[in-house]
């Protein structure tokens, strides 16, 4: 087994099986493809390093082995469950408004299961949801615009404000897929790819910029961005080279097939994605939040991107402490 934990989204397909019986009638009820449902359930069992179901049964059965850990997914669904109750109860009497921003970074995978957590938590509450860039939402942050938000961390700490760190997220070079070099090539300017920069205003751009300056290194300025889409489709185009971040490449999926992600060559770093809020009397709120938060990341970012590239797993991680 290895030291990473398995996708909720493997636990979810195993559990339908065992009630279905076979990967077909899974599929019609998980409104999956026969090949998806087949390939989840083999990366748990070759995650786990044994056979859960019996695959020459028709219907398929639980193994031995396979029932016990069914007995440890099903707790793990009724604590998540438990999770939304106890979300519901964290919420203040008589709350009528919560402000609450989340980077553009999580919008499409992890940004829609927090939104349906707050529907369901606070049904009588106006809820206004801003997504925006962290420079963005630190600055309604220290403007007292907002309640909760999450976001990079900043150099210094805000002033009144509460902060939960969330997610590791390390820096790594980007080159196309057909890329052969190693990342010494690209710093060091040999691969005959121009650097795709982040723009310098953008918190994760000045990052970037102040390790360069840190290594003594000093790339060309002839192209900035503040869009990792932008970035990333270049890439993949065979256009230029970045240096990202695991989430970013994880949010842009349309490009992972033409981008391969390297090593940082030099002295690591990584940004830190948080919580923070503004209002005290949120905090509780705030951390359940949180929960959901690194649960969603560990499924749909964390799980998938170090599974694919192992070099990243203890790079690329929660924060709970």
């Amino acid at each position: 087994m290895t030291g990473t934990h398995p996708s909720l989204k493997w636990l979810s397909t195993f559990r339908a099986i065992a009630q279905c019986g076979s990967v077909q009638a899974t599929a019609a009820q998980t409104q999956q493809s026969v090949s998806t449902v087949s390939h989840q359930l083999q990366s748990l069992e070759k995650h786990l390093g044994i056979a859960l179901m019996d695959h020459h049964c028709r219907p398929m059965v639980l193994t031995p082995q396979g029932a016990i850990y069914l007995r440890h997914v099903e707790e793990v669904f009724k604590l998540l469950d438990q999770a939304k109750g106890d979300l519901i109860s964290t919420v203040p009497d008589g709350l009528r408004h919560l402000r609450f921003a989340m980077i553009d970074d999580f919008e499409d995978d992890v940004g829609p299961a927090v939104t349906r957590l707050l529907t369901q938590a606070l049904p009588t509450c106006r809820v206004t949801h801003y997504t925006r860039t962290s420079h963005d939402i630190l600055a309604l942050l220290r403007n007292r615009e907002l309640d909760i938000a999450v976001a990079t961390q900043p150099q210094a700490p805000l002033p009144d404000v509460a902060e939960f760190p969330v997610l590791r997220d390390p820096f790594v070079l980007a080159a196309p897929a057909a890329f052969t070099g190693t990342g010494e090539d690209l710093i060091a300017g040999q691969s005959g790819l121009p650097f795709l920069r982040y723009m310098r205003s953008q918190i994760m751009g000045g990052q970037i910029e102040a390790q360069l300056t840190r290594l003594g290194l000093k790339l060309p300025n002839q192209f900035e961005f503040d869009s990792t889409a932008s970035i990333l489709a270049l890439v993949a185009q065979n256009s230029g080279w970045a240096i990202t971040t695991p989430s970013n490449y994880a949010r842009s999926k349309q490009f992972q097939g033409g981008v391969r992600l390297i090593p940082f060559p030099r002295k690591g770093f990584a940004r830190t994605i948080s919580m923070f809020v503004a209002a005290p009397h949120l905090a509780d709120l705030a951390q359940t939040i949180g929960a959901t938060l690194r649960s969603q990341l560990a499924t749909h970012s964390i799980g998938p991107i170090t599974e694919a590239h192992p070099w990243l797993v203890d790079g690329y991680r929660l924060i709970t402490d």
